[in-house]
């Protein structure tokens, strides 16, 4: 693919009349307004299930495999005829501004109940649902007992559960398929069912020429099925309880640094078994996206490693990742051109090497390129390779518009205003960073919706290191207007990136 743009925006904050963006009509009607602008690219955050306990974020997940039936559209239900639509009952009123992720569950979980019972007699000879197992049996068993088993002890996370259901054997698999068939198969159904909606979204984004955009974490959660099916690929003691967790070295940001508590890889382990996880991990996600990012990239070339006992990050050491043997067994099964490389943060030469070695694209962020070295700064445009993805900020950033109210001091204006030679406004901050973005030589350009939109702070996806509050931001329908089409199209147009069935219009 050559030189393009698209846009960022993540599932649940797309419009839907059932609290939390998902994959129904409004999906679609983004897909025909990224065809209209001429973008060729849409980027969203992880799809797999949340939890309230992790403040739902898309990144602290209890599978790295299994979706969210939180995004399943009940609409499509009724037209695909999995239910009458009857069974649609009362929607509630659902806040249209945030994403409401416990009420939009207490509905969607009746409306996905009721398709289960209608449909449970003859779910199990369902040629659609029969290869859907059969083509993810290593990891849908294992998530389906997990799920019955988390469902049978109250939601209680697994290293809490009795030592017989805490150590993943034959015996207690057996005993689950055996005496709780049906919730079994519920958890595989919801699957099928969102796998299957999936499919049908990314092949209608496909069809115009549109690809998608995922995203890949490099850790799991503790009280994940990743870590009580495969305990040995992980740094844990006897109790299966971690002895080494993730987390980022003090900084300018934090001088205690950031104790994540993810439990570290037993990277050795992991080469013993031929990083067969790790490869079956890739392949779902590349059945689900076109172009993949490997989030923390960095930890593959070195990590911070802390003592599952500390306190804080500051007495952890780094460690050095598996690095180009990983990545070359990797890359014997997948090609490079599938992967991006995210490579933000505490960057060192082993990073860049290993990211460059393998000839992926890094990440560059414009709210990042105006400091007193702007000249040599490699976030500034003029400094932008090729193979790269610019963006002028992420999910984890304030949008353009907070960013210039909160964030940029007066010596960053007067450089932003230098370089961009004219004067920078709050009307016109977020086009002009658009503009800039669009004109990078970078091979992709990825705009954030909020700033495609000119919203500010009040519209910020995640606040890193915050608990609560993110992740529910939502597009409002009536946002979008001729006006930002035109200008969008335009901007695309004049910088090389449109999709290829745009010509000069707008």
């Amino acid at each position: 693919m050559g030189r393009c743009s698209g846009i960022l925006l993540h599932i649940s904050s797309l419009p839907s009349r059932f609290g939390i963006g998902d994959f129904g009509p409004e999906a679609y009607n983004f897909i025909d307004f990224l065809n209209r602008t001429g973008q060729k690219i849409w980027q969203i955050l992880p799809l797999n299930p949340t939890t309230p306990g992790t403040g739902n974020s898309p990144y602290s997940s209890y599978s790295a495999f299994a979706g969210n039936p939180l995004f399943i559209d009940p609409l499509s239900l009724v037209e695909t005829g999995v239910i009458p639509a009857g069974d649609l009952g009362q929607i509630p009123a659902f806040p249209r501004e945030r994403a409401n992720y416990d009420l939009a569950w207490k509905y969607k979980k009746e409306v996905l109940d009721k398709a289960f019972f209608r449909n449970m007699e003859h779910i199990e000879s369902d040629p659609g649902f029969i290869l859907f197992c059969q083509n993810n049996q290593f990891w849908l068993d294992d998530f389906a007992v997990f799920s019955a088993l988390k469902t049978r002890f109250n939601g209680a996370p697994w290293y809490a559960w009795p030592e017989n259901a805490r150590f993943k054997n034959q015996d207690q698999i057996r005993f689950i398929n055996n005496n709780f068939e049906e919730l079994v198969l519920k958890k595989k159904y919801w699957q099928y069912l969102f796998f299957s909606q999936w499919a049908r979204l990314k092949t209608y984004a496909n069809n115009a020429s549109i690809i998608i955009f995922g995203d890949l974490p490099i850790y799991v959660s503790l009280d994940s099925c990743d870590i009580w099916a495969h305990p040995d690929l992980f740094m844990l003691d006897q109790a299966n309880l971690p002895t080494q967790v993730a987390g980022a070295p003090p900084d300018y940001f934090s001088k205690t640094g950031q104790l994540w508590g993810n439990p570290l890889y037993d990277w050795e382990a992991c080469a013993e078994q031929d990083y067969h996880w790790w490869r079956k991990r890739i392949e779902q996600n590349l059945v689900m996206f076109d172009l993949l990012r490997f989030d923390h990239f960095r930890g593959f070339a070195a990590y911070w490693s802390i003592d599952a006992k500390e306190k804080t990050a500051i007495n952890g050491q780094w460690k050095t990742g598996p690095g180009a043997e990983f990545l070359s067994r990797i890359m014997d099964y997948f090609s490079p051109a599938q992967f991006v490389a995210e490579d933000l943060g505490h960057i060192t030469s082993d990073v860049l090497e290993l990211r460059d070695s393998f000839n992926l694209p890094g990440m560059k962020i414009l709210q990042f390129a105006f400091g007193p070295d702007m000249p040599a700064n490699p976030y500034i445009p003029h400094n932008h390779v090729h193979n790269c993805v610019v963006y002028p900020g992420t999910h984890d950033n304030n949008t353009v518009k907070g960013w210039f109210m909160n964030e940029l001091d007066d010596p960053a204006l007067a450089r932003l205003q230098e370089y961009l030679g004219k004067d920078i406004t709050l009307e016109n901050i977020s086009r002009e960073m658009i503009r800039a973005a669009m004109a990078s030589p970078a091979r992709f350009c990825v705009i954030p919706i909020q700033d495609v939109l000119d919203l500010g702070p009040e519209s910020r996806m995640n606040r890193p290191s915050t608990a609560d509050g993110n992740w529910e931001w939502r597009m409002l329908p009536d946002l979008m207007n001729q006006d930002i089409e035109e200008y969008l199209q335009r901007f695309t147009y004049i910088y090389g990136r449109a999709n290829n069935s745009q010509g000069e219009s707008g």
